[in-house]
Formats: structure tokens, C-alpha cells, sequence
């Protein structure tokens, strides 16, 4: 935005020092004439000494009138008015500089973030106050910009990798069956089906990501109690396939949200306790609580002993724990990502921890139903 030049800071601060400094001296001096009339007559007064012995006159005494004052006082008055004014300017020029140096310091490094350096940080030395306070935050945001921006661009890289394996594989398919008539195209029909319901799953995958994080979305009373047992109801026939007991529990969690998304979030949930699992005899235990600000969801399973290094990872996208799952339900790696752009969505926090005898415990918290937004998103 083009904006007119005008006077710094620095001019105009100097200027207010100066003039306060001038507007003090000037009272100062004006009370000080006030005080001086109040013993001052309007004309001088002179009297004559007495006559003494030997015909010698005692001292005389001379009081001087407002006039005489006025001579010997204002030219004085106005030297110090100028003096004062020199010290104020000189004084201010300098203080206001050193009170602004934080402030160019900030400057220095907003200009350098412009350029690309988002590396950079102010940190300001000294107590703290506001400046320090402004420099700090200024930091913080930087920070946060900073790994916004490279999970942004990991984001990128590991989506467009993802999406052109299916397009790999799908051109490979499609140059065998070329170059080689005697392929059975049934075959050829399944295995392009195959891999075009993955790029169709990774893509629905990226939209419903995208919609979370934009909050484009309709807010209105839920429980999670009945998205929890929803969502378990359609996972039954997967977590019987693979031997998964799947339990469900808990009291009725009232919250406001949307009720797809939640459902969705619950779902990727199980969906993951589920397919990460032991192969046989494994465990996935749902349960739901309401607290006076919060209600919780819950999804515990059994498996394999994780890391807690590899556990802070697979809320990241694209992240599938210790190995890719070549399976019927494999997913695109875009779980427990979605579940947490949907938990950011609704003003919730979500807790990833792993087992004390193997496999994830994750923790939904999000707003009581009293506690929580009722408008709709924007």
C-alpha cells in the first residue's frame, strides 16, 4: 500500500519531549513570577538613611517596583526557556532513539521474513516489558509461520508422490497390455479398478482434509455416543474379518459440531485401531465421557510396542506407522491427519499416546455442549 512520506517517529517523539519540557519550564517560571508579585510593588520605593551625630546619613533602602522586575527577570526567563528548548530537543532526539531501537530491531527482521529468511529471530535481550513482549510474540509467530510452512511443503511433496503412484502403476498397466495382446483384459479390468479406487480414495481423502482445515461447515447439537456406536456398527464386518473384538461404552457426550466430520473422525479411528492391530485375537475398546467443559472420546487397541518418537509422527499426513499396510483397507495415510484437522475444526485437542502393553491410545476432547460454539462456522 502506497501511503504519502511524512515525519518518523523519532521527529515526532522528539518534538512532544522538547514541547513537555518547554510547557513545564514555562509554568515553572510563570509560578515563580507569580510569587514575586505578591512581595513586589506596583512603583520602586526609595528611603532615605537617618541623620546621625556628625552630621553622616545611615544606609538608604531601595525596593524596586514590578517594572524593575520585569527588566531584570524576563530576559533571564526566556534564556532558560531556551536553554530548555536546546536540552529537550537534544535530550529527546537521543532517548526517543534509544526507546525506538527495539522497534527497528522488529522492523529489520519483518523485512527480512519479506525476503524469505523465516529463520530469522529478533530476540531482544534485556527485562521483559512491551517491547519485549511485542519482540517475543513477534518470534513466536515466526516460529509457528516457519513449521507451518515446512509441513505445507512436506504436505505437497508426500501428496503428489502419492498421487502419481497410482498413475504410475495405472501407465504401466496400460503399456503391458499394449505390447502384449495374448493379457487377459479381465485381468487388466481389475487391477486398473483397483488402483483407480485408491486415487479416487486419496483424492475424496485430500477434499475432506482441505474442508476440515477451511471450517466450511455447519455446526449443530451432537453425541458422541451415537456417532461412536455409528461408527463401530459399520467397522463390525472389517473388525470380524480380522479378528478384532471391537467394544464399545461410556455415558452420552453431548457436543455441537458437525455431524458428517465427527462421524468421519470416529470412523478413521477405528478404521486405523482396527486395521493396525494383532493379527488375531486383537482388541479395540471405544469409550465416551462427559465432563462440566469437555466430553471425550476414546479408541484404545492392542498391537505391536511403539515409540513414542514414531507415535508424535502419525498425525502427520502420510504417515503409517512402522510399515506401509498392503491390504484390502490399507487407507491413503491421510487417518489420523484428518482426524486432527477435524478436532482443530471444532475447538478440540487430540491426544496420541502409545500402550503400556502395545498399540495407540487416542484421546478426542472437544467442548460440552454449554461450552461450545453454537454459530456456524465461517
Amino acid at each position: 500500500m502506497d501511503r504519502a512520506p511524512g515525519r518518523s517517529a523519532r521527529f515526532r517523539l522528539t518534538l512532544s519531549y522538547a514541547g513537555f519540557l518547554m510547557l513545564a519550564g514555562a509554568m515553572l517560571l510563570a509560578v515563580v513570577w507569580v510569587f514575586l508579585l505578591r512581595y513586589v510593588p506596583e512603583e520602586a520605593i526609595t528611603v532615605r538613611g537617618e541623620v546621625r551625630a556628625g552630621g553622616m546619613r545611615g544606609p538608604g533602602i531601595f525596593a524596586p517596583g514590578r517594572y524593575d522586575l520585569w527588566r531584570a527577570f524576563f530576559p533571564w526567563a526566556g534564556a532558560a526557556l531556551g536553554l530548555l528548548l536546546v536540552l529537550g530537543l537534544a535530550g529527546g532526539w537521543f532517548l526517543a532513539g534509544r526507546m525506538l531501537a527495539p522497534l527497528h530491531r522488529i522492523a529489520d527482521a519483518a523485512r527480512l521474513v519479506a525476503d524469505g529468511s523465516l529463520s530469522h529471530r529478533v530476540r531482544l535481550e534485556g527485562r521483559q516489558d512491551e517491547f519485549r513482549e511485542l519482540a517475543d510474540a513477534f518470534d513466536d509467530m515466526l516460529a509457528r509461520l516457519e513449521a507451518h510452512i515446512a509441513e505445507q511443503r512436506r504436505f505437497a511433496a508426500n501428496a503428489s508422490h502419492e498421487l502419481r503412484t497410482p498413475l504410475a502403476i495405472t501407465q504401466t498397466l496400460l503399456e503391458v497390455a499394449r505390447t502384449d495382446p495374448a493379457r487377459a483384459n479381465g485381468e487388466l479390468v481389475e487391477q486398473l479398478y483397483a488402483v483407480n479406487t485408491r486415487a479416487i480414495d486419496l483424492t475424496e481423502a485430500l477434499l475432506l482434509l482441505t474442508r476440515a482445515e477451511q471450517r466450511t461447515f455447519t455446526r449443530e447439537a451432537v453425541d458422541l455416543s451415537l456417532i461412536a456406536e455409528e461408527a463401530a456398527e459399520t467397522l463390525l464386518p472389517l473388525a470380524e474379518r480380522r479378528g478384532v473384538t471391537l467394544r464399545t461404552s461410556g455415558d452420552v457426550a453431548p457436543t455441537v459440531g458437525s455431524y458428517a466430520l465427527l462421524l468421519q473422525m470416529a470412523t478413521n479411528l477405528m478404521h486405523n485401531a482396527i486395521v493396525h492391530n494383532r493379527p488375531e485375537g486383537g482388541t479395540v475398546r471405544v469409550d465416551t465421557a462427559a465432563g462440566p467443559e469437555s466430553v471425550a472420546l476414546t479408541v484404545e487397541n492392542t498391537g505391536e510396542q511403539l515409540k513414542p518418537q514414531l507415535v508424535a509422527t502419525l498425525t502427520e499426513p502420510f504417515q503409517r506407522g512402522t510399515r506401509r499396510i498392503r491390504a484390502e483397507h490399507a487407507g491413503v495415510g491421510l487417518g489420523l491427519a484428518i482426524v486432527k484437522s477435524i478436532v482443530q475444526a471444532h475447538d478440540g485437542t487430540l491426544s496420541v499416546v502409545p500402550g503400556d502393553e502395545g498399540g495407540l491410545r487416542v484421546t478426542v476432547r472437544l467442548p460440552a455442549v454449554d461450552a461450545a460454539p453454537r454459530e456456524p462456522a465461517r
